[in-house]
């Protein structure tokens, strides 16, 4: 998996490449989340992602509760149908912002 993060104020962009899965869900969480202070609009895309597991939901929950207790918001963008299926099943597409 391979993470890029662009900073333009308070708006960070985070582009993902890979899979979000037990091995890479840990490393996608301590990249983003020291990066998160200040912070205001979050977005996330998922152009290059295929596969979510419970543990990228997991990180995915954790960076939408911070950005709430911040007063931020979080966008999901470019989500595969694949992806959405995950999202749906699990109920994340009813608080989750997705574009």
């Amino acid at each position: 998996m391979n993470v890029t993060k662009k900073q333009t104020g308070s708006e960070l962009l985070v582009e993902i490449e890979g899979d979000i899965n037990t091995t890479t869900a840990p490393e996608l969480h301590a990249d983003v989340a020291e990066n998160l202070e200040g912070i205001t609009n979050l977005i996330i895309d998922f152009k290059k992602v295929d596969y979510v597991s419970s543990a990228g939901l997991r990180v995915l929950l954790v960076m939408y509760k911070t950005m709430n207790g911040q007063g931020g918001e979080m966008v999901i963008r470019n989500v595969n149908s694949e992806v959405m299926d995950v999202f749906s099943m699990t109920g994340f597409d009813s608080f989750l912002t997705i574009e």
